[in-house]
């Protein structure tokens, strides 16, 4: 598969959010105003840009590429990606390997020294992917706060009432 990767505009947030849906099950739907206007923002700025890899008129993979200033490092800004997902019908196809080669390619244009991901999958498969597209899992460690007692205002509540927020863990609300 070789499909077209380029910056996506306001017009593919329905075809984002479809994609968000599969990487995050849990998550509750925010308004589209507020979606809509996030992601205008998004566009809209020098330091972010959500990259879309399209098929015919189909958006099937996305990533969320953070250029973030720094005043270490000679002053060399560093990346962070986010939310990395393929749609299943189209996966180990190289649609993945494709988005996340765009987005490092954009950021080391940009001058950035290193660029960062985080997953929550639990899969060998998904590490081995990250792995073999230049990310290592033992240069850092990653540490995760999360505002206490608000887990509930994005994720749908777990069959438990919250228990797992309590605890600060995914659970059953689905994340990834």
């Amino acid at each position: 598969m070789n499909p077209l990767i380029r910056i996506a505009t306001p017009e593919d947030l329905a075809s984002i959010m479809i994609l968000y849906a599969v990487l995050n099950p849990g998550d509750r739907p925010a308004p589209v105003e507020r979606l809509a206007s996030t992601l205008k923002e998004i566009v809209s700025s020098p330091y972010f840009e959500v990259v879309v890899a399209e098929t015919g008129a189909r958006v099937v993979g996305t990533c969320y590429l953070n250029i973030i200033p720094n005043l270490s490092r000679g002053a060399a800004p560093y990346a962070v990606i986010e939310n990395v997902v393929v749609a299943g019908d189209v996966r180990r196809q190289g649609v993945g390997r494709a988005v996340l080669g765009f987005a490092l390619d954009r950021a080391w244009a940009r001058g950035c020294y290193k660029a960062m991901l985080q997953t929550g999958s639990k899969s060998d498969d998904t590490h081995q992917f990250y792995r073999s597209c230049g990310f290592s899992q033992t240069e850092k460690r990653a540490f995760v706060a999360r505002p206490a007692g608000r887990l509930k205002e994005w994720i749908r509540q777990s069959p438990n009432d919250g228990a797992d927020e309590k605890k600060g863990e995914a659970g059953s609300f689905g994340l990834r």
